[in-house]
């Protein structure tokens, strides 16, 4: 991408809290009304997004669901630092300015269909929003599974899904309510020991689903990241493993969000080799291979 490419697309507005509900560990889900971003985000962008008044910095925050006929978006975020602490005390009818749609999103690929969705914390957001996307879309026959990891309680009550799913290990049965209301299979991978969950990390629990499918079947996957860079590098290799091409939405602290001031830039594989990317809108989602080559 350019450095102009992203201009008229990313809009500066102000927006409504419409509600704000809180989670164990500090965790939030905010929706705003944000018709401009609403009608133009993409699964995997994000927004930029002040918090109080007086705090001049915005802070970006990754999209989980958007109702582009109602005009709100939807964001779960986790309190880290005074600004998200000041975010979590406004009342609903605060105006917050917006700053969004940003960044290149997910490209999934109706050849590979079988779609492989892996979320690790405050990378669950944008699982949701591309488990949604591909619901509604109608060229392929989607088969979208969202795996969910946290070591703290998930920004939901989970139930044991209704959804059988082969190849999960016995005993994780535990879903995310609103994919599993959407016919979408969801599972969830702890090492805290919640009940129903899988045992372990959930680059684990994908590897376990990848290990069980026929290569006709494995053909069709292709598989999309977000979480903690340790868990992104995981993916990787899991995807490698099992020869299927994999998507990673990186996390990087960011200034302007708009590729100003280049504060987030990370080396990256390019076909005329290595290359400084902007994670706020050359990604945030890369090539896993580019972003983890082999040798890393």
């Amino acid at each position: 991408m350019s450095g102009r490419e992203h201009r008229g697309t990313i809009f500066v507005e102000e927006a409504e809290l419409l509600s704000q509900r809180e989670f164990p560990g500090r965790q939030y889900v905010i929706r705003l009304r944000a018709p401009k971003c609403a009608a133009a985000a993409t699964p995997g962008s994000f927004a930029h997004l002040s918090c109080d008044a007086l705090i001049p910095m915005r802070r970006p925050l990754s999209l989980m669901r958007v109702d582009p006929r109602a005009g709100w978006i939807e964001i779960l975020y986790k309190v880290v630092g005074p600004g998200l602490e000041a975010l979590s005390k406004q009342p609903a009818g605060t105006l917050l300015s917006v700053m969004g749609p940003i960044g290149q999103g997910f490209r999934p690929s109706p050849a590979r269909p079988r779609t492989l969705l892996v979320g690790g914390g405050v990378g669950i957001p944008p699982m949701v929003f591309l488990a949604e996307a591909l619901k509604a879309r109608t060229d392929a026959d989607w088969k979208p599974l969202v795996l969910m990891g946290s070591e703290i309680p998930f920004p939901f009550q989970a139930r044991p899904s209704t959804i059988l799913m082969p190849g999960i290990p016995d005993g994780a049965i535990a879903c995310m309510p609103l994919l599993d209301d959407w016919g979408v299979p969801s599972r969830l991978a702890t090492l805290a020991g919640f009940p129903g969950c899988f045992d372990g990390y959930v680059t684990d629990l994908a590897a376990a689903w990848l290990s069980s499918l026929e290569p006709a079947a494995l053909a069709e996957v292709e598989m999309f990241a977000c979480g903690p860079t340790p868990m992104l590098m995981a993916a990787a290799k899991v995807a490698r493993r099992f020869g299927v091409p994999c998507q990673v939405s990186l996390e990087e602290f960011m200034a302007c969000a708009v590729g100003g001031c280049a504060g987030c830039a990370v080396p990256v594989v390019t076909e005329t080799g290595l290359a400084m990317k902007r994670v706020c809108v050359d990604g945030p989602v890369f090539d896993a291979n580019a972003v983890f080559p082999p040798a890393a």
